[in-house]
């Protein structure tokens, strides 16, 4: 019997799920939103709605739609930003304690930052 360290697991996990996620982010498709989920559904639907509005605002107002915009995007990247600080946090916090942390916690952690990766570089 072979004993692997976390960091093996971790990897085979990932490597195993890769192909159909990769291919998914770079083709703009979503895969599945428990393994790519940034954001709280609602939260989504919410941009996505004031998304909307600006767009349409835009033909009377386009200079305040342009601003409402970067806003919006400001605002949506510190949300992002504050969910992995967030997660890195516990993990740091359970590392400080000498608690192990698990290994599909760390799953779920890599699954998140690679999603993210992907969609950066698929922009």
């Amino acid at each position: 019997m072979r004993a692997e360290t976390s960091e093996q697991q971790i990897a085979a996990q990932t490597t195993m799920e890769e192909p159909d996620s990769a291919a998914a982010a770079r083709a703009g498709a979503s895969a599945s939103p428990e393994s790519t989920s940034l954001l709280a559904d609602a939260d989504v639907a919410a941009c996505r709605g004031r998304w909307d509005e600006i767009q349409t605002s835009f033909v009377d107002r386009p200079r305040e739609a342009v601003e409402q915009a970067d806003a919006l995007v400001e605002d949506l990247m510190r949300r992002l930003t504050s969910g992995f600080t967030q997660q890195r946090s516990r993990l740091e916090e359970q590392w400080g304690r000498g608690d192990d942390v698990s290994t599909e916690d760390l799953r779920v952690a890599l699954t998140r930052y690679r999603a993210f990766f992907n969609r950066l570089l698929a922009a």
